[in-house]
């Protein structure tokens, strides 16, 4: 297979018998192993043949094991040829076809029905409506596709997502998880914001820097705060990669603007040190750290979804909002 030379791993798999949906599960949840699905595959007396590696079979049989429960649609365009495509008519058709999701990153400037590797596909047209996708092709100013196919797919159905306590993730699982803000953000080189929260556990989350303006939104929580990540598992380092955050409750922030003044003296206390509380330059009586003057600070995040932009949505993240129409 020619296109097998670029660094994929293609395979294909025929087989007359339907996999069990444990399969599919598995897959996009977890990790399975080569050996697992050879086993399947020569339980069912399946026919299959690999290009380079054998991990290709893992997405082929998958493939096959699946069974929708929510199903949204792709069409992919195809040629050989010159490939342009005119910015404001994506734009134009994401306005015009709500049923589409996914084409294009305001925020961003990035138009996302394009591959990001050299291809034979031209763009791609996600929607939860088939109805819909052949007239959304039609409207995009692009050049010359030579053949365009509709697939039906699981992407946008969040299908690769499982609620777990955080003392249960494990590297390469795609999960939702609940907990507090225990070490507030921080950002690291390369401009990844990192924090972690805790529910029992601890365990850290990351918003990369692909994310672009979302790092600012995570930047915004407080020690404290009590969210519900959504993202997939990295090994090392031992984090989440999020995809989307649920911020259920925030805590008061206060911001010191004034130090006691001494009873006494009617002066201003001096700081002690940090957390030590306040002492009068000229009698020596002392103040708690209770006993400053405060005020409650606005927070600019409120309790609702965050989401990565499109530019650095997966495939299986189903966006927020209600663009994503599911037909079964």
């Amino acid at each position: 297979m020619k296109n097998a030379e670029g660094g994929a791993n293609p395979a294909w798999v025929v087989t007359e018998k339907k996999f069990s949906r444990k399969l599919y599960s598995k897959a996009v949840k977890e990790i399975v192993s080569v050996k697992e699905v050879k086993r399947t595959l020569a339980e069912t007396r399946a026919k299959w043949k690999t290009y380079r590696k054998e991990i290709g079979l893992i997405g082929a049989s998958a493939a096959i094991a699946w069974k929708p429960l929510n199903r949204t649609y792709e069409l992919l365009t195809y040629t050989h040829g010159e490939k342009f495509i005119e910015k404001e008519s994506v734009i134009k058709m994401d306005t015009l076809f709500p049923s589409t999701f996914n084409n294009y990153d305001y925020e961003n400037d990035y138009i996302a029905l394009l591959p990001h590797s050299p291809s034979p596909v031209f763009y791609g047209i996600r929607g939860g409506d088939v109805g819909e996708l052949k007239k959304a092709m039609e409207m995009l100013e692009t050049s010359e596709v030579e053949r365009w196919i509709i697939y039906e797919t699981n992407q946008a159905t969040d299908e690769h997502l499982q609620r777990k306590k955080i003392e249960e993730v494990k590297p390469y699982e795609s999960v939702i998880v609940k907990g507090k803000v225990e070490k507030e953000p921080f950002t690291i080189e390369g401009g990844h914001v990192i924090f972690s929260i805790s529910n029992g556990a601890e365990i850290d989350c990351a918003a990369y820097e692909p994310t672009k303006g979302f790092r600012n939104i995570i930047k915004e929580l407080k020690k404290g705060d009590e969210v519900v990540v959504y993202g997939g598992v990295r090994a090392k380092p031992f984090t989440i990669n999020i995809e989307k955050i649920e911020v259920k409750k925030l805590v008061d922030v206060y911001k010191k603007v004034e130090n006691p003044i001494c009873k006494k003296c009617k002066k201003h206390m001096k700081s002690i040190g940090k957390g030590k509380g306040y002492k009068c330059p000229k009698c020596g009586a002392k103040a708690g750290e209770n006993e400053a003057k405060y005020v409650k600070i606005e927070r600019k995040i409120k309790p609702r979804f965050y989401e990565v932009p499109v530019i650095a949505r997966r495939h299986l993240a189903k966006p927020l909002g209600d663009r994503v129409i599911y037909q079964l």
